[in-house]
């Protein structure tokens, strides 16, 4: 019994670094233009074709397709930004919000009418699991790829780090976080910095599609399909705050790997559903509180 458990701690904690990419894109865009991007959706998806695109077409390996995935979904972040969500936040998060929602459904649709609906995978070798022998207690199964996904997320989160504290535009970003008032006083352009900011979060979150591409394969719906746990994983560490989107990626990783002891696998979304229910009613700032950058 114990190793069940072990087992399924460590599969919440791979699956948690997964989600903590796409978690901080959502967050970093929210902290900055304080409105819920639901577009993150469709620009996972987007980094996930570009990925698997440069995988399979130019012979990239996982590590440049990575890079590719953010700078396409980063870039396709601005474009759609500033042609359709710029002209909507003056009218409040409402507003901007659903017309995100009605902005992923657009990109959603391009990529099926580009791509079709065929799953596509990675050109890339699969490897057969690791066993760890821990003695009398059994064997812990370890994926290759789950870990080289987890490597290069906390990769991605240290560079990240790195920006906000050790750059300008990343402490640009920070000011206009935590007063954008005080910050346009100061001769902060909140609009170059509302475009970084996109380019960040939205290219995170293609980087963050591709990773849970290289997990199962790639389709128009790849996105949409942790769109939910994404989202939770922001709430429940506090909204605006990337260290509680890293937390409440590992709570809602680990969460749902534990769901599946009591419940069919089918029915793991409900823990983000849950998830988000109890945060808001308990403590609704956050595990961490909420908080810019």
């Amino acid at each position: 019994m114990l190793i069940e458990l072990l087992q399924v701690v460590l599969n919440g904690l791979l699956s948690g670094a997964q989600l903590a990419v796409p978690a901080i894109g959502f967050t970093t865009i929210y902290a900055v233009l304080r409105f819920p991007n639901f577009a993150v959706a469709s620009h996972m998806t987007v980094g996930a074709y570009a990925g698997v695109l440069v995988n399979t077409q130019l012979g990239w390996p996982a590590g440049l397709a990575l890079v590719a995935a953010f700078l396409v979904a980063g870039t396709v972040g601005v474009a759609s930004d500033t042609l359709v969500l710029r002209r909507l936040r003056p009218s409040g998060p409402l507003t901007a919000a659903i017309g995100a929602a009605a902005l992923g459904i657009v990109l959603e649709n391009i990529v099926r009418f580009c791509f079709a609906n065929d799953p596509r995978g990675f050109d890339l070798p699969v490897l057969r699991d690791w066993r760890v022998s821990l003695g009398a207690l059994g064997q812990l199964r370890i994926g290759p790829q789950q870990t080289e996904a987890a490597a290069a997320s906390l990769i991605a989160m240290a560079i990240l780090f790195a920006f906000l504290a050790f750059t300008r535009s990343g402490r640009m970003m920070r000011a206009v976080a935590d007063n954008p008032t005080l910050a346009a006083l100061k001769g902060i352009d909140a609009q170059m910095v509302a475009r970084r900011a996109n380019f960040v979060g939205m290219g995170l979150a293609g980087f963050g599609g591709m990773l849970i591409g290289l997990d199962t394969s790639v389709d128009p719906l790849t996105g949409y399909r942790v769109v939910l746990p994404v989202f939770a994983a922001a709430v429940v560490g506090g909204l605006g705050s990337i260290p509680g989107a890293v937390a409440g990626a590992f709570v809602v990783g680990i969460g749902e790997e534990f769901s599946t002891i009591v419940l069919d696998p089918s029915y793991r979304t409900a823990v983000g559903f849950a998830a988000i229910l109890l945060v808001l009613t308990l403590r609704p700032r956050g595990l961490l509180g909420e908080r810019a950058l």
